[in-house]
């Protein structure tokens, strides 16, 4: 018996041996046999070692007897997906007729149950050629034979961690005996003096260490901190990280280890330290399981907000994504293995019915984890009883998830890369010359130099430290619309191509806290001009914050302790480091909301003209001449000037445009407003007319009408001699509504008469709104009255609108909004009283006629 210790595990595990005695050239088992969880016959055999479970059931030995057998606890669905994986590249290979033709293989894959004793054991049972019905026969009848040769494998493929793998291969190195591993990553493995059999599809961490480095200095951090897990994966990994990080300038704040079974207290002491580290930037050099562990402290603590950089070894985890419900790890970014396809396995993977056999206990066991049911469940036991039926598709776990399909592809091309071989050393051709297993110094040697494409084109070949080419894909956390975290690629490491080309970024990273601009994490650069230096509290002189100099404030010298403000007219420019003239604001030509209110105001003003013109060309028709065509031409007119007037907001402000915008747009406006009350009237009483022995027409006649809207404009008119006499408007420079730049406006002086003009407008508006509805009842064939109710309504409506949007916008927005209500009231003015008139002028002309227009109709209530 040979006994096994792991550290910081006070269990013994007995590993079986087959001991030669030389005396009698007999073979006897030594300690209990070890049997495989998985195992198929075949002219060849391929071992395997996963942990199917992630744990066990601790005793205490006394040490007066045997240990009993480790009780393996906590399903590892990664495992089953591995070994799965093993089973389908198997059956592939045994069902081509190019590869290994004529030769079949077989499989014995070994449950390490998480612990690296458990693994040597199964190496060693792999390893002795001891059949296992002759070793348990042999243990009860005590017969002995002849010790064989061979071992029992030509290969191993695992393990997954690189502790394990370092003692498996430790063991197993002086058989030279070849080892695959497909997730092993530590630098240490590829010391072919300590480790000649061990080779992996996957890179060794001496390129991710180097390529995490010239990803933190690729983002300018040179001042970062790192946590790592407490085993040959962590610290070998970051020492090399931190050798070549020094290298590159980059400086470590801390470095912490920690393991998963560390006590609360230790975790605790880590995520203080992280909370009161200067750097924003955590490079985590950790297992999934360790991560996992670590999640719930920082979520504990409350601990977010930091740039995390992670490797394969969590960065691309599907189930750690999940675990993080609190965006801890938001906008992590690292370097993963890059993405795989293996046509077929994710199928064999899911069927796991061919699992269900007399020998295969681990599907009975996998069956009840995935539906959470027993096939035996215990009497007054609540959990349901398992059919064997269950439908898998509705299933979400881990085992359900196939995220890590390029570590599946990592095994698959292990388990190729053993027939390869295998095909080299039996000289395969049409057929295999022997089916005779290939000592095991002879299968190292062809694993090294073979050199293939797998079925989806990956090329498989093993460098002079058993390593593949490094590549890995740079992976960024990114929220997505269902508020989980998401793996984006953003990028390309390339280990073999020249150092300047290696690294190559080219997405849209989101970064921590989901800001889009690369975080900061240096102690402390230089403060360049612009910024002030700003003491950290408790921390040395070198670390300090580079604050920048305010809004209006500036720096010009390196390391500058405080900031100077510049002259009111002045500020700053946006490097801080100069103080220059204000930029000026107004509503000018040039710019396109400029040109567009110009536009519109010229076209307002020629549509006006055209509308003119019609009138004009056919003032002899009934239609004309029923409208009162001396006030609709003057109208018209007025109308012109209204467009016209809006012209006078736009431009830099002068004195004579201030006085002149306000005072012509309040003139025109009522000379408008009053050609429409006095059509209004005229209407009215031209229908009052006609009732019997009613002469009310002699009072408003084309004199009176004259003398009324000349009346109405001149008391506008009074009103802006007065505002300008007392307060007229004038030129203003803003400086106070915005801080960086000086607003050219028009002060209006004095605010009494400027809302005096607009609500002279409004009361003009408001009583010919008025006069119009009450016509609402006169004969639709005359609809002059309900053209004017809607041009009024829609005047009224804008007016009532601008007073807010004028008090509320800002700067050139300010005349914008003006010139928007003088447009929009006067085209609604324009199109509601003329365009139904020029329609039936131009288009309808049978309805401009003395009868149409003259026809009786009942009037309308409202």
């Amino acid at each position: 018996m040979s006994p096994c210790f792991t550290l910081g595990c006070i269990h013994i595990v007995q590993v079986p041996v087959s001991v030669c005695m030389t005396t009698q050239s007999q073979c006897k088992l030594r300690g209990n046999p070890f049997y495989p969880l998985l195992q198929k016959d075949g002219d060849i055999i391929i071992g395997g070692i996963f942990s199917f479970h992630s744990s066990w059931k601790n005793e205490d030995n006394s040490y007066s007897e045997h240990p009993s057998p480790l009780q393996c606890t906590s399903l590892n669905f990664r495992a089953l997906q591995y070994a799965q994986t093993v089973l389908y590249a198997v059956q592939e290979i045994n069902n081509s007729t190019s590869l290994l033709p004529g030769v079949s293989l077989g499989y014995k894959i070994y449950d390490s149950c998480g612990s690296v004793a458990m693994g040597v054991r199964g190496a060693m049972a792999l390893s002795n050629g001891y059949s296992d019905t002759a070793a348990a026969t042999a243990a009860a009848a005590s017969s002995e034979g002849p010790c064989p040769e061979a071992a029992q494998v030509v290969a191993f493929i695992g393990e997954t961690s690189s502790s394990p793998c370092m003692a498996i291969a430790t063991s197993i190195g002086p058989f030279r005996i070849p080892m695959i591993s497909h997730y092993a990553t530590c630098a240490c493995l590829s010391d072919k003096s300590k480790y000649p059999s061990f080779l992996r599809t996957i890179p060794s961490d001496y390129y991710q260490s180097r390529a995490l480095a010239e990803l933190v200095r690729n983002f300018g951090w040179t001042w970062v901190g790192a946590i790592r897990t407490d085993d040959d994966y962590g610290n070998n990994g970051m020492a090399t990280f931190q050798a070549v990080a020094e290298q590159m300038g980059i400086c470590l704040e801390y470095s912490v280890a920690f393991f998963r079974n560390d006590p609360h207290e230790k975790m605790l002491q880590l995520v203080e330290q992280v909370r009161l580290s200067t750097s924003r930037v955590v490079v985590a050099f950790v297992s999934h399981l360790d991560l996992e562990v670590l999640l719930e402290v920082f979520a504990e603590q409350n601990l977010v907000g930091y740039q995390w950089v992670g490797t394969e070894g969590w960065i691309s985890d599907s189930y750690v994504a999940s675990l993080d419900r609190h965006h801890i790890l938001s906008g992590a970014i690292g370097l993963s293995i890059p993405q795989a396809h293996v046509t077929g396995l994710k199928d064999f993977i899911l069927d796991i019915q061919p699992l269900n056999s007399s020998s295969n206990a681990i599907f009975t066991e996998l069956w009840e984890a995935l539906f959470k049911c027993k096939f035996a469940p215990l009497n007054n036991s609540k959990v349901k009883t398992c059919t064997g039926q269950e439908d898998l598709s509705g299933v979400e776990n881990t085992f359900t998830d196939m995220s890590l399909m390029a570590i599946f592809n990592n095994v698959y091309k292990g388990v190729y890369a053993v027939a390869h071989a295998l095909h080299r050393a039996l000289r395969c051709k049409d057929t295999c010359a022997t089916k005779r297993q290939p000592e095991p110094h002879t299968m190292l040697e062809h694993l090294k130099k073979i050199k293939f494409k797998t079925k989806e084109g990956d090329e498989v070949f093993f460098d002079a430290n058993g390593d593949p080419t490094a590549k890995y894909e740079i992976i960024n956390w990114q929220p997505k619309k269902d508020g989980q975290l998401g793996f984006v690629t953003v990028g390309l490491y390339d280990a073999s191509l020249p150092a300047q080309h290696r690294l190559k970024v080219n997405g849209s990273i989101v970064w921590a806290k989901n800001a889009t601009e690369v975080p900061v994490s240096v102690c402390s650069e230089s403060c360049p001009p612009g910024t002030r230096k700003a003491q950290q509290k408790g921390k040395p002189i070198c670390c300090y914050d580079c604050i920048p100099c305010g809004e209006g404030e500036i720096s010009n010298d390196t390391d500058s302790i405080t900031c100077s403000l510049c002259n009111q007219e002045l500020w700053s420019n946006k490097q801080r480091d100069k103080c220059l003239r204000k930029e000026t604001e107004f509503l000018s030509h040039k710019e396109i909301m400029g040109i567009l209110l110009t536009a519109f105001s010229v076209i307002g003003a020629w549509l006006t003209f055209l509308i003119g013109l019609i009138f004009f060309k056919y003032k002899h028709t009934p239609l004309v001449k029923a409208n009162n065509s001396e006030l609709s031409f003057l109208l018209l007119f007025s109308l012109m000037l209204c467009f016209l007037c809006s012209l006078t907001f736009i431009g830099r402000p002068s004195e004579w445009s201030c006085m002149l915008r306000h005072t012509a747009f309040g003139i025109t406006f009522v000379l408008c407003i009053s050609c429409v009350l006095g059509k209004t009237i005229v209407v009215l009483m031209a229908f009052r007319a006609t009732l019997p022995g009613s002469n009310v027409m002699k009072w408003f006649g084309p004199l009176q009408q004259r003398l009324s809207v000349l009346g109405f404009t001149f008391i506008q008119v009074l009103i802006c001699v007065l505002w300008l006499t007392i307060s007229p408007p004038f030129p203003y420079k803003n400086m106070t509504h915005y801080k960086e730049k000086i607003i050219l406006e028009c002060d209006v002086g004095s605010s009494i008469g400027f809302w005096a003009v607009l609500g002279y407008i409004g009361l003009l508006a408001l009583l010919c709104f008025i006069l119009a509805f009450l016509a609402r009842r006169l004969p639709d064939n005359f609809n002059e009255a309900k053209f004017i109710t809607f041009s009024m309504l829609i005047f009224c409506a804008v007016w009532i609108a601008f007073i807010p949007a004028y008090v509320s916008s800002p700067g050139k927005f300010t005349v914008a909004v003006e010139i928007f209500a003088i447009l929009a009231s006067s085209f609604g003015v324009l199109f509601c009283i003329f365009l139904p008139k020029c329609y039936i002028i131009l288009y309808k002309p049978d309805k401009n006629t003395k009868k149409h227009l003259m026809g009786k109709m009942p009037s309308k209530a409202l």
